[in-house]
C-alpha cells in the first residue's frame, strides 16, 4: 500500500509547490510498479485512439424526459458549440469499443463505519460485471492519507482484494481512535477525509495518460476536510485527464445524529456536472448502491464518441465551454462541460 499525505510541514509553502511536490511524491512512489505496467503494456497490442492534440474527444451519454438512455442516434442528431461558436463533427460513434479505465475511490474516513462493508461488497461486483479483458481499473482510499490498494489490472480478484484493504481511520484528536483500522497514526491535528486531494492525483497521476474511455467512481458522503487542494482544483485535474466523475453519496445519517451533519453535496454535484458525470445518492441502502452501480454501468456501455477540430487551435492552456445539443429538445445531453486547450506534451 501506498501512502500520501499533501498535509506540509511549513505553512508558509505557496500552493503551487505544495500542489507540484504533493504530486510528485506520489509518482515517485508509484514509479516502479507503473514502469513495470507499461512494460507489460508494450508488450501486448492494444486497441487505442490515435487523435491529434488539436481534436477534441468527447464521451457522452443522452436520456429522455423520463430519465431513459437513447439509443441508435446518429452524428446528424447532434450540433457541436465550443464557447458558443459552432464546431464541425469529425468523427461519431455509438456505444464505443475502446477500453475502459475506471478508478474506484473508496472513502474510509469515520463517517463511513457503517457503510464501507456494503461499499466493498457492492463494487466488487460492479467490476465483475463491467470488466473486460481489455479494460483496467485501480483502487484507491482516502481518509487522513490517500492511499493506493491495488494498481491498474483486470483482475477482478486483485481489485476485490484491493477493497477489502480499506479500511476505517480517523484523527483521533477529533475523537477517533489512533491508527485504527491498521492505518497511519497522526502525530498532530491531522485532517480526516483527503476527498479533493485523492480526486485530484486519480486524475493527474493514474488517468492523465490513459487512452480510451475515463472514469472515477467515488463512494463517500461528498464531505472534505483537510484537503491542501480545493474542489476547483479537482476538478481541473479531472477535466484535464477527460474523466467522467461519478459520485455515489453513501451516508449513515446516523453517525451525524440524524440531522444530516454533512454538507458536501453541492460540491460534489459541481464535480460530476462539469466532467460529465452525475451523482447518485444511495443514503445506507444496499439495493440503493447496487442500483446506482446499474445505473453507472448501463451508461458506461452506452457512451456516443464525438470528436471536432476546434476553430480556435490556439494550444494556450485557456478553459473552453462545450456544448452538445441534440436536435430534440427534449433529450438531455450528459457530457463533461468544457476542457483545457493543452497538447499532450503540456499537461504535466
Amino acid at each position: 500500500m501506498r501512502k500520501l499525505s499533501m498535509i506540509g510541514t511549513q505553512a508558509v509553502l505557496v500552493f503551487a509547490l505544495a500542489l507540484t511536490t504533493a504530486s510528485a511524491a506520489w509518482s515517485q512512489q508509484n514509479a516502479a510498479q507503473q514502469q513495470n505496467n507499461s512494460s507489460q503494456d508494450s508488450q501486448e497490442p492494444t486497441e487505442t485512439l490515435k487523435v491529434n492534440v488539436n481534436v477534441v474527444q468527447l464521451f457522452f451519454n443522452v436520456k429522455d424526459k423520463h430519465g431513459l438512455l437513447i439509443p441508435n442516434l446518429t452524428k446528424s442528431d447532434f450540433q457541436i458549440f465550443e464557447d458558443g461558436k459552432p464546431q464541425t463533427i469529425k468523427y461519431f460513434t455509438a456505444e464505443s469499443n475502446l477500453p475502459l479505465t475506471l478508478g474506484i475511490m473508496i472513502d474510509s474516513s469515520g463517517s463511513q463505519t457503517n457503510v464501507l462493508d456494503m461499499e466493498k461488497e457492492v463494487g466488487a461486483a460492479f467490476l465483475r460485471e463491467i470488466l473486460t479483458k481489455k479494460d483496467e481499473a485501480y483502487v484507491i482510499s482516502f481518509d487522513i492519507s490517500v492511499d493506493l490498494l491495488q494498481d491498474f489490472t483486470n483482475d477482478v480478484r486483485r481489485l476485490q482484494a484491493g477493497l477489502n484493504k480499506a479500511k476505517i481511520n480517523v484523527d483521533y484528536t477529533s475523537g477517533g481512535l489512533p491508527g485504527m483500522g491498521g492505518g497511519p497514526v497522526p502525530t498532530q491535528n491531522a485532517p480526516g477525509t483527503l476527498l479533493y486531494d485523492a480526486v485530484y492525483l486519480s486524475a493527474h497521476d493514474m488517468l492523465s495518460k490513459e487512452v480510451g474511455r475515463k472514469a472515477m467512481i467515488l463512494l463517500t458522503d461528498g464531505q472534505d476536510e483537510g484537503s491542501k487542494l480545493k474542489i476547483q482544483d479537482a476538478i481541473e485535474a479531472a477535466q484535464k485527464a477527460d474523466a467522467i466523475v461519478y459520485v455515489l453519496l453513501c451516508a449513515d445519517r446516523g453517525f451525524y445524529g440524524g440531522f444530516g451533519g454533512y454538507s458536501g453535496e453541492g460540491e460534489m454535484r459541481r464535480l460530476t456536472e462539469q466532467t460529465g458525470g452525475r451523482v447518485i445518492n444511495v443514503g445506507n441502502k444496499f439495493d440503493k448502491l447496487r442500483d446506482a452501480f446499474d445505473q453507472i454501468a448501463a451508461e458506461l456501455r452506452s457512451q456516443y464518441n464525438i470528436g471536432y477540430t476546434p476553430t480556435n487551435a490556439k494550444l494556450d492552456g485557456t478553459y473552453r465551454k462545450i456544448e452538445i445539443k441534440c436536435n430534440d429538445k427534449n433529450d438531455k445531453v450528459q457530457a463533461r462541460a468544457g476542457y483545457y486547450a493543452i497538447g499532450h506534451n503540456q499537461a504535466e
